[in-house]
């Protein structure tokens, strides 16, 4: 499975685990990229030497590159830009915002950045400062998302920018990674399927809610105030859409959700927590360690169109 995405980030297979906060620590981060994909590390909120910590405890568990997702809107992103480069970190991926200001020193440094986009005038803007490749996510993703699907977004993507694809949202087989390369995607990114991991420091009632969930599972909140997420139907989310369609304010939107992720991945409480996840959860249907699933997921792609040219 050798593609441009193997090529640039230096990996064996082109999976990428999602750079999900409160959810991709150091452990998964590892297991991933010990497995042959690329973990991520999610810096989210955190203080910056908290990521510096997470950094060093990876590189303990593996010499195998791994990355650090960075949102663009956290109050420590200078702080943390600075420390993958101090660190020696070979890959971001960003979100939430663009990383224009810190690409002359990550270029510099040698880091290879990947911002998440959901649409093509941001994959063309991405390509234009620097992008070493754009992971086209898809309204099916958990957590932020846009809102065009995967089906359509990433080979317009694909169409607009010259440097590679990494499509996002709703994969969880080798089905869906087989479709991403038939739609222009040089690799996969896919966060639902790796929370269930054994390596996966979640609350088990975290992953029980994932491989219980069925299609019609998740419900997205925040659309009335421009920031969509999905995440699990409990009570937390039919409470946050009552209020929406009450006409609730910001704030006292905002307020519901304080905590909520953590509520769900560290305290296990799914009823009132933010469990995010995607629609793909439908799929997920066992616990598998990192490196099972991407056994698992290379050899179903490879039946599919592995004889067919697909790969480099």
């Amino acid at each position: 499975m050798k593609t441009k995405i193997t090529e640039i980030l230096g990996i064996e297979y082109p999976i990428i685990q999602g750079g999900m906060a409160w959810v991709a620590e150091y452990h998964l981060a590892a297991a991933v990229s010990e497995a042959g994909g690329l973990g991520l590390i999610a810096a989210a909120s955190a203080p910056a030497e908290w990521v510096r910590d997470q950094i060093r405890q990876a590189k303990a568990l593996t010499d195998k590159p791994f990355g650090v997702n960075i949102m663009m809107l956290s109050p420590n992103a200078d702080e943390v830009a600075r420390i993958v480069v101090e660190e020696g970190v070979k890959v971001v991926t960003t979100g939430a915002g663009t990383p224009e200001k810190y690409m002359k020193m990550w270029k510099e440094a040698g880091v290879k950045v990947v911002p998440v986009v959901a649409s093509v005038a941001m994959a063309k803007r991405m390509e234009r400062c620097g992008a070493d490749a754009v992971v086209a996510e898809g309204t099916e993703a958990g957590g932020h998302i846009g809102e065009t699907t995967t089906m359509v977004l990433v080979p317009q993507v694909a169409d607009a920018v010259s440097i590679p694809v990494i499509a996002a949202g709703g994969i969880a087989d080798g089905r869906g990674i087989a479709a991403a390369f038939m739609l222009g995607a040089q690799g996969v990114q896919m966060g639902t399927h790796f929370v269930v991991t054994t390596e996966c420091q979640v609350h088990e009632n975290y992953k029980d809610s994932i491989i219980k969930a069925g299609d019609i599972d998740t419900r997205v909140t925040g659309r009335s105030t421009g920031h969509p997420v999905r995440a699990l139907r409990n009570r937390m989310t039919r409470e946050y859409l009552k209020k929406e369609q009450e006409g609730a304010s910001f704030e006292e939107l905002e307020q519901l959700t304080l905590g909520s992720l953590r509520k769900a991945v560290v305290d296990g409480d799914v009823a009132n927590g933010s469990v995010m996840l995607g629609q793909s959860a439908g799929l997920v249907k066992e616990k598998l360690s990192c490196s099972e699933l991407i056994q698992k997921l290379v050899q179903e792609t490879d039946a599919l169109i592995g004889g067919k040219g697909f790969y480099e």
